[in-house]
């Protein structure tokens, strides 16, 4: 699939097909896109934690999730956590923020390796919901994730039974100014 379409085909998915399962290889060749991605100097802090067996997809849906992200992801295959390691993205080697931003470096980069992973699986034609609205707290005791980690959000991942329109989007005009 040519990049263009691939970016003019992601959405957000809200139904996946329940009878699909998404094959470890496949789940393997989405996290390497993933670490493709640029990070501040190489610093590659972002996690990915894969949820795939049933008991612990309803486990955490009814445990982590706001019913309506449940909901949203009921029949979901996969679930991934994402999450960075804290202080390194935006750090000096003495552990000090490089400018104001500090640990937003970590956020940052973390959504490059986030939006690779999600454009990677349209290009296999899997469908994907992004997911902000969780409980880091019971998500890092059901995952043993360290306090190290900074839990950003839940991703979604199956084969989507659903094709939504693009929401409409603001122009260049909008969001650019040219100097």
């Amino acid at each position: 699939m040519e990049f263009q379409e691939v970016v003019e085909l992601r959405r957000s998915v809200r139904k996946y097909d329940p009878d699909k399962k998404v094959d470890e290889a496949t789940l393997k060749e989405i996290i390497e896109a993933a670490i493709l991605a640029p990070s501040w100097k190489n610093s590659q802090t972002a996690r990915y934690y894969v949820i795939q067996t049933e008991s612990t997809l309803a486990k955490f849906k009814q445990a982590c999730l706001p019913s309506f992200n449940a909901s949203n992801c009921a029949d979901a295959p996969v679930l991934i956590v994402t999450t960075f390691v804290k202080n390194s993205s935006g750090f000096n080697p003495e552990g000090e923020p490089t400018n104001e931003l500090g640990n937003d470096w970590g956020f940052y980069d973390l959504g490059l390796h986030n939006e690779n992973l999600i454009l990677k699986a349209v290009d296999l034609g899997l469908a994907t919901l992004v997911m902000g609205i969780r409980d880091a707290d019971k998500i890092r005791e059901m995952l043993s994730i360290s306090q190290d980690e900074t839990i950003v959000s839940v991703i979604a991942l199956g084969y989507g039974t659903q094709e939504p329109k693009m929401p409409k989007r603001k122009t260049v005009a909008d969001i650019v100014k040219f100097f």
